[in-house]
C-alpha cells in the first residue's frame, strides 16, 4: 500500500463518525493510510486543517496490523480511543471488505492496541482491548480546589460521598464525580490547567455525572469539548465498578457529547481479567485522495 516513489504519492483519507449512532452523529475523525516518511509537522498542520478533535495517521501497513500516530490540533498523543476504532474500521473496509470480523493490532507510542471490528449494515462495530486500569489514590480536597476553580466548580458540585482520582488505560485522567446538574454548568476557564493536572500525575479531566452515566472533556485549554472519548471511557467504567456504582459483570454505557450538539454513545464491558474492552459503531461519511505535493508531508 505504500506510495512507489517519493514524487508519486497517492493517499487515501477517510472521514468517520465513531461512537455514532448513526451517520453524521458522534466523534468525527480522518484517517490517513500510507503515511510512510511523513514528517511529524505534516501531520500536526493535517490535524489542524481538518479541525476536528484528533486524526490518525497509519504506515507499514500490513495484513493485520499497522503503526499508528495520534495528533489533537495540539499535539501528538501515545493514545486514543475513537482513532483508534475507527482506524481499525477503515483498515476492516479497505483489506477486509468482505470479511464479517476482523482482528487488527495498532502499534502507537503507549504500546500495540488489538481492535476487533465487525461489518455491519452501512457501518462497523469496532471494540478494543484497553487492558486494566491503574487505580491511584483519591485526591485531597486541599489539591483539588485549584482544579474545581478551574472547571468553574465548587464543593458542593462534587458528588456526595465520592473521591476525585487518576485513572488511567494509556493517558491518564483525573476523574470528578458531580451531581447531574452541575455537569451543565462545567466549563474551564484558565490557561494553567495542564500544570495542575500534571501535578496530579494526571494528562487531562473529565467531569462524570455518576447517577447517569455521562461524561464532559475538554482539551486543556476549554477551547473545543471532546464528542466522545474512548480513552477516557475506560477509566469512567473502572471508576464506576471500583466505587460500587455499577455491576462489573454486566456493559456499562457511557454517554457524551450532548453539550457538543452530537449525542454520542460508548459502551465498555469488563472482563473477568479485569480488563476495559471499549466498543462503539464507526460509520463512514466521505473518503478522498491529498493532493498535497510529497515534499510537503515530509518537510
Amino acid at each position: 500500500m505504500a506510495a512507489s516513489s517519493a514524487d508519486d504519492v497517492t493517499t487515501r483519507c477517510f472521514h468517520v463518525d465513531v461512537f455514532a449512532t448513526g451517520p453524521l452523529s458522534g466523534n468525527g475523525l480522518t484517517v490517513f493510510l500510507d503515511t510512510d516518511g511523513w514528517s511529524t509537522s505534516a501531520m500536526q498542520r493535517l490535524t489542524q486543517e481538518m479541525r476536528q478533535f484528533e486524526s490518525i495517521f497509519l504506515s507499514g501497513i500490513g495484513p493485520a496490523e499497522a503503526t499508528a500516530r495520534v495528533f489533537t490540533v495540539e499535539e501528538e498523543l501515545p493514545f486514543a480511543g475513537h482513532p483508534v476504532l475507527g482506524a481499525a474500521a477503515v483498515l476492516h473496509r479497505q483489506l477486509a471488505p468482505e470479511a464479517a470480523t476482523r482482528e487488527w493490532t495498532l502499534l502507537l507510542a503507549h504500546g500495540p492496541v488489538t481492535v476487533r471490528t465487525e461489518r455491519r449494515a452501512g457501518h462497523w462495530l469496532a471494540e478494543m482491548n484497553q487492558g486494566q486500569a491503574t487505580n491511584g489514590a483519591a485526591v485531597a480536597p486541599e489539591k483539588l480546589q485549584p482544579i474545581l476553580a478551574r472547571l468553574s466548580l465548587n464543593v458542593p458540585d462534587l458528588a456526595p460521598g465520592l473521591p476525585a482520582r487518576v485513572l488511567s488505560t494509556g493517558l491518564p485522567y483525573l476523574v470528578v464525580p458531580v451531581r447531574p446538574e452541575a455537569l451543565a454548568r462545567t466549563a474551564i476557564r484558565a490557561d494553567d490547567l495542564e500544570a495542575q493536572l500534571d501535578a496530579l500525575g494526571a494528562k487531562f479531566v473529565f467531569v462524570l455525572d455518576v447517577e447517569n452515566r455521562e461524561l464532559r472533556t475538554w482539551d486543556n485549554f476549554g477551547r473545543v469539548e471532546d464528542v466522545a472519548t474512548g480513552s477516557a471511557a475506560g477509566p469512567a467504567a473502572a471508576y464506576l465498578i471500583g466505587e460500587s456504582l455499577a455491576d462489573p459483570t454486566e456493559p456499562i454505557t457511557l454517554q457524551q457529547g450532548r453539550f457538543a450538539g452530537r449525542p454520542s454513545q460508548i459502551e465498555v464491558q469488563r472482563r473477568a481479567d479485569g480488563a476495559l474492552l471499549v466498543r462503539g459503531a464507526v460509520w463512514p461519511v466521505y473518503r478522498g485522495e491529498l493532493e498535497l505535493e510529497a515534499a510537503e508531508l515530509r518537510r
